[in-house]
Parts: structure tokens; sequence; C-alpha cells
């Protein structure tokens, strides 16, 4: 019974990684730079959900969505305003201005936070209350509500990408950004739209994460790693990949838990298990799951 538990359990928080590292995997695929205040709009998500779910009073699930919505916006201005100058050939150095334009923003929306709010964690309101049976089987309301909303988003994310223009769009800059801007695609507009669906999914995790384990200003520091590690895992800039790797990372921190047989330090060390499954992605398999072998001339 232990082992099906921390098989849910890792199904469940499979779920709030998948939401980050698709996020990540999005800004990455189209614009291909890697967004280190990535962690910072999950944070600033589970702020917004506090302040609308908590202090305003609005309903939990419409908080959600109104993080969903902020964050967009959010990610679009930043992609606008700090990063369109790379592919508008205003930036010599293009991979050290990506560094240190997002991880400086990084660092400004951390201290922005620390000084509206504090350094103190705050529980939001839960999207749903008490507990769920089934069988011996007992589940928070919270994360079992939360992960639902979260299956919600990637379902109809993915579907956004599938089936409309825009997500067609996407996935053509992805591939060729030269070759999708020949045959009419706005490469620009298209990784503006990118960049805020990256911020706003990460956004949407931190809001769903937040009732279960609390806001503060550094929340996103761990969770951004752990979706570094999806997204490599995963292969760089693949949705697919994103997600088999959101659930491959929470199956070994669930299973690791019970499999490994001093608890203590089985739970101690959960947060290691996935850079250890980093290097032996890179040394195995450096493309990633579902990733391509390239080669530089």
């Amino acid at each position: 019974m232990a082992l099906f538990e921390q098989v849910v359990n890792g199904l469940i928080i499979s779920i709030f990684y998948a939401l980050a590292a698709l996020g990540l995997s999005l800004i990455f695929g189209v614009l291909k730079i890697v967004n280190f205040a990535q962690g910072e709009l999950y944070m600033l998500g589970g702020f917004v959900y506090y302040v609308f779910a908590s202090l305003l009073g609005l309903p939990p699930v419409a908080a959600v969505l109104v993080a969903f919505a902020a964050l967009f916006i959010v990610g679009a201005l930043v992609e606008r305003l700090l990063i369109d100058p790379i592919h508008a050939g205003k930036v010599e150095r293009v991979d050290e201005y990506a560094i240190m334009i997002t991880f400086g923003l990084a660092i400004l929306l951390q201290n922005l936070m620390l000084g509206l709010f504090g350094p103190w964690t705050k529980r939001p309101d839960a999207i749903l209350r008490g507990r769920v049976e089934i069988g011996e089987l007992i589940i928070s309301g919270d994360r079992l509500a939360a992960a639902g909303v979260g299956v919600l988003l990637i379902i109809a994310v993915l579907a956004f990408i599938r089936y409309t223009w825009a997500g067609k769009a996407i996935r053509a800059v992805s591939q060729d950004r030269e070759t999708a801007g020949v045959i009419g695609v706005d490469a620009r507009l298209t990784g503006m739209l990118a960049f805020g669906l990256g911020g706003a999914l990460a956004g949407a995790a931190g809001a769903l994460i937040g009732p279960v384990f609390l806001v503060y200003p550094t929340m996103g520091v761990i969770p951004v790693i752990k979706a570094y590690v999806i997204v490599v895992l995963g292969g760089l800039g693949s949705v697919p990949g994103a997600i088999l790797g959101a659930f491959v990372l929470g199956q070994v921190e669930s299973l690791a838990t019970v499999l490994i047989p001093d608890t203590t330090r089985a739970l101690a060390y959960k947060d290691a298990y996935g850079l250890v499954l980093l290097v032996l992605v890179l040394v195995f398999r450096p493309q990633g799951l579902f990733g391509e072998r390239t080669r530089r001339a």
C-alpha cells in the first residue's frame, strides 16, 4: 500500500512539474534561450493567486485563471521589452545577453516580492478543503483539486498547440524560424506568444502549488531547477518530452523514498535525485528522450 501511495503522490506532483517544464520548453523551442527567471514567474503566480483568492475573496479556480492570465501578460511584456532585441539584431553577444537579462530579472522579481510581502510564508485558500479517501488511500483535497485543474490546463495548452493557427505557428517557428517567416508567420509575434504562454504555465503551476507548499519569495528556486532537469531529460524544446520527463522525475522522487531503506535519508536527499537523473541522461543520451542528435559543422 505504501508503494501505491507513493505512485499516486508522484503522479500528482508530476502534474505541477509538467506545467512549469512545459512553459520552459515552449520558450526554448521558439526563442532558443533558457529563461533563468522561469522560477520567479512561478513565484509570481503563487502571489497573484494569494492576493486574489485570500485577500480579495475571489473563488479559488477563478484566482488560478487570473494568475494564468496575469503571468501571460507579464511574460509577453518581458519578451517584447527584454528578449525581442535578440531577434531584432540589436544584441551582439546573444547567449551572454539572454543569460544575464533573465538572471537579472529573476533577482529583481525576488527582491520586489520580498519588499512587498516580506520573507514570511503565506498560505492561500485551498481550491478544495478536506480529504478524499479511496479505500485505504487518503489524498488531501487541495492536492487532488490542484492536480485536476493542472491536468485540464495541460490538455487545453496541448490542444491549443495542436489545433489552432497560433499553435501551428509556434511549432513552425520552433522548427525553423527563417522558413516560417518566408511562408507568412510573424516570428516576433509568435515569440511573444510563446514566452507569454510559458510564463502563464509557470504562473498556473505556482498558483496551484501555493496552497499545498505555501507562497514565499524564493519558492521558485527548487521547482525551476527540476524544470531544467525535466527539459533536458525530455529533450530541449520537446513538448511531449517535457510532459514525460515530468512524470519520470515525479516517480523517481516519490519511489526513492520507499525503495531506499533509510527513510530519513531518502527524504533528505529528495531534491538531489533529479540531479543524479540529469547526470545519467547527459552521459547516456545527451539529446534527451525526444531530442534529436545534432552535429555542428
